[in-house]
């Protein structure tokens, strides 16, 4: 936690001065992470999407990530796996994979950011995801869904029937 804040025994948080937009940012941001952790917290699809928004809407280039999840859809972790540039990021199935086997993941929701703000999925995006379903299923791996987040609006694939 940033020294200009801190918390006080009832768990309120506390400024010593006045902070700038980003140490806000990153605080809320370390408040929603620390509301997510496991076992239960994703309990809805707007838990999913406002916990991704929070995330991903104010990076300056895409970042693919990936909540992986267990049998009983309990947040194993929430990683970001590749970086991109302000309109794409290269996406590598095998490393997704492997990631999934190395944490036990049984089912996966899959995002990524969309910069401009605009979360429409492009082509590239849905191909990427026809990858992922099939290298996931070859090892018995789900996805049950991706979100791309753009600001503080998102698209499900699952909603839209490209999953």
């Amino acid at each position: 936690m940033n020294s200009v804040i801190s918390r006080n025994d009832d768990g309120r948080y506390c400024l010593s001065e006045p902070v700038t937009s980003d140490i806000i940012i990153n605080l809320a941001r370390n408040i929603v992470a620390e509301a997510f952790e496991r076992p239960d917290k994703l309990n809805s699809p707007t838990d999913t999407r406002n916990f991704l928004i929070m995330q991903l809407a104010l990076e300056q280039s895409e970042v693919f990530g990936v909540v992986f999840l267990d049998r009983q859809h309990q947040v194993i972790a929430f990683e970001r796996m590749f970086f991109g540039t302000i309109d794409s990021a290269t996406v590598h199935p095998r490393e997704v994979v492997k990631r999934c086997l190395e944490l036990n993941a049984a089912v996966v929701i899959l995002t990524h950011n969309h910069p401009s703000g605009v979360p429409e999925p492009s082509p590239a995006d849905i191909a990427i995801t026809k990858r992922l379903v099939n290298a996931l299923g070859l090892v018995d791996i789900k996805i049950l869904d991706h979100i791309v987040v753009g600001g503080a609006e998102t698209v499900s694939f699952a909603e839209r029937g490209l999953i």
